[in-house]
């Protein structure tokens, strides 16, 4: 499988605010690539990567065993209006989402349920950003706290 990210997810990737211990939630990975990619820039962190698509989960998971052995990465097949996370799971200081249907604005009651599910699975602080921006734009989530 090709480690090689497109100038695109390059660009969002190096957008984002990365810092030690760091918690990622991406929304939507697909087959796995720009999850890897962040897993390996994170030196201390972790990211938990979902998709409703059990295939691309399955996808993703096969092509990083590497970064899932290092403990940094896990998959999970789940719709983002419906993420619940495990009793003891800690919370995200960011949340991902490169088109994601969901979050485009063409769904508006599939896009309320996933933004109140994201707000409760990120810390007071924890940000969500999305494609579209420059390369990327902040979602408000005030509201949904």
């Amino acid at each position: 499988m090709s480690n090689k990210l497109s100038k695109r997810l390059t660009d969002i990737v190096d957008a984002l605010p990365l810092k030690d211990n760091i918690r990622i939630l991406e929304i939507g990975c697909g087959s796995g690539a720009m999850a890897r990619e962040l897993s390996r820039r994170i030196t201390s962190g972790y990211l938990l990567a979902i998709d409703r698509s059990a295939k691309a989960i399955q996808m993703a998971v096969k092509g990083s065993k590497k970064e899932m052995e290092a403990g940094k990465l896990s998959f999970r097949q789940a719709a983002v209006e419906k993420l619940e996370l495990a009793t003891n799971e800690k919370l995200f200081d960011i949340a991902v989402a490169v088109r994601v249907g969901a979050l485009d604005g063409r769904h508006p009651e599939v896009e309320k349920k996933s933004l109140i599910k994201i707000a409760k699975v990120l810390t007071n602080k924890g940000k969500l950003l999305i494609d579209g921006g420059n390369p990327l734009q902040e979602i408000p989530l005030d509201e949904y706290r």
